[in-house]
This record gives C-alpha cells, structure tokens and sequence, in this order.
C-alpha cells in the first residue's frame, strides 16, 4: 500500500470486482451516474457518503485508512 490513498479507485474498483454497475451504485446512494464517475476520480470524499457506499458494498473502505494510520505509526517508532 503507498502512502497516500485514492479512495475512488478503490471504490470503482470493488464495485466492478462485485460486478455491479455504476448505475446501480449512484441509485442506491441517491445520485445520478455522473456524479458517481466524480466520485470515482476523488482521493478523498465526505466521511458520511463513504460510510453508505461501505454498506451498501459490504465492504469497509475504512480499514484501508486504518493500516494507513499504522503504518505511519510503526514508521515514527
């Protein structure tokens, strides 16, 4: 993992791995496909709209930010 976390790419990335689609997605959280395709190209978006795709994907993108924080942790020591 680098140091830095582009959190749209791996959103677009679980969603394609599920095999849903971008439409499918932008419904379930209440906006339209092109809004979704920005959000896919964000490094970083609001903590609430991330913690709904991590539901609705059933996958919590939180962690990858969680061993971002060790990481920097284990470096300091």
């Amino acid at each position: 993992m680098s140091d830095e976390i582009h959190i749209g790419e791996l959103i677009r990335s679980k969603l394609k791995e599920e095999g849903r689609s971008v439409s499918w997605l932008a419904e379930k959280i209440n906006c339209d496909r092109t809004n979704m395709y920005k959000i896919f190209k964000k490094s970083n978006i609001d903590a609430d709209l991330l913690f709904r795709i991590c539901i609705i994907l059933n996958f919590d993108f939180f962690e990858s930010y969680s061993m971002l924080i060790n990481k920097q942790k284990e470096k300091k020591l």
